[in-house]
């Protein structure tokens, strides 16, 4: 398979601001990425914050299901600003080459990155804004933080 054409960026006013300022702060200290970021950014046609066509678009915070190279593993992980990642398994920073490419995006755009010296190419499945394995948790986990199971009756122990 070729390359594919480049997709069509939107990025909500507030966060084409806050990403603007981080990619400038980056690119201007001589990171990659960062100028990768910023010239994604420069493309991107701004919506106001609430425009329902978001709802289809990576967004800062939202759950992204991808494919990379066509590979037989489809992962799910979160968009994140680098001062909220902590974890590798389930965030992806916006600085880095993946996450440069992933942000403003549409399901089911494709678009080419370099990561590590290599040409990739990611696809973008579904974007969720909840964490999708919020349902795992609460059909087979504890109860969540703060929140009760919906099988939980049980008032507690009570005195006899």
């Amino acid at each position: 398979m070729g390359i594919p054409s480049i997709p069509e960026v939107t990025l909500s006013a507030s966060e084409h601001r806050r990403l603007e300022r981080l990619a400038c702060l980056g690119a201007a200290q001589g990171d990659v990425d960062a100028r990768f970021l910023l010239s994604e950014i420069q493309r991107a046609e701004i919506v106001p914050d609430r425009a329902a066509r978001l709802d289809s678009i990576v967004t800062m915070g939202s759950w992204v299901t991808f494919w990379v190279n066509w590979g037989l593993l489809c992962e799910t992980k979160q968009l994140v600003y680098p001062e909220d990642y902590a974890s590798e398994r389930t965030q992806i920073p916006v600085m880095s080459p993946l996450g440069a490419a992933l942000v403003g995006l549409k399901v089911g755009s494709e678009i080419p990155f370099l990561a590590a010296g290599r040409t990739n190419v990611v696809r973008i499945e579904s974007v969720s804004r909840t964490d999708p394995n919020d349902v795992v948790r609460v059909l087979f986990g504890g109860p969540m933080q703060g929140q009760k199971r919906f099988d939980d009756d049980d008032p507690g122990p009570s005195a006899a």
